[in-house]
């Protein structure tokens, strides 16, 4: 590695709620680089919250997204010729990350008409500590605690 990693680039606020963490939820929803159209996906989403759960649907959100941020997670590590699953803690961009590739894949595999209706309803389900997604972080702790004997491997 000669030349020096590049720099994080800033990320611009969204103009509804002010807020970089929509922006980066935004900018992972993306697909084909049709930006207008996942803002207006994730704007549908929160109204949709509001009106379910007849609360402000953005704090909804902000919660079911740090209710999905997983603390450990097992990487593989290849040691004397077998392969061990190491529990290692999680960065926290990499938490923020997971949280919001796992919220929008899981909402896309629920049935439902639209896509901001299938992220409303995981998202309200991920709030609540229910859902695929919330599954998803329960079995990545498991997966963790089981392989706690391998922590000693730590890299």
């Amino acid at each position: 590695m000669r030349k020096s990693r590049a720099k994080k680039r800033p990320i611009l606020p969204d103009p509804k709620f002010n807020d970089e963490m929509v922006t980066r939820f935004v900018n992972t929803l993306l697909k084909q680089g049709k930006k207008t159209t996942a803002f207006q996906i994730f704007y549908d989403t929160i109204d949709k919250i509001s009106d379910t759960t007849k609360e402000e649907g953005f704090p909804i959100w902000k919660k079911a997204v740090e209710n999905l941020m997983p603390a450990v997670e097992v990487r593989s590590r290849r040691i004397g010729g077998a392969t061990f699953q190491i529990p290692a803690e999680v960065r926290p961009n990499r938490k923020l990350a997971l949280a919001m590739k796992w919220l929008i894949n899981y909402s896309a595999a629920r049935s439902g008409r639209s896509m901001a209706d299938k992220l409303a309803a995981e998202s309200i389900a991920a709030a609540k500590g229910e859902g695929a997604a919330f599954k998803k972080k329960e079995d990545t702790h498991k997966m963790a605690e089981a392989n706690k004997a391998f922590a000693h491997f730590r890299i």
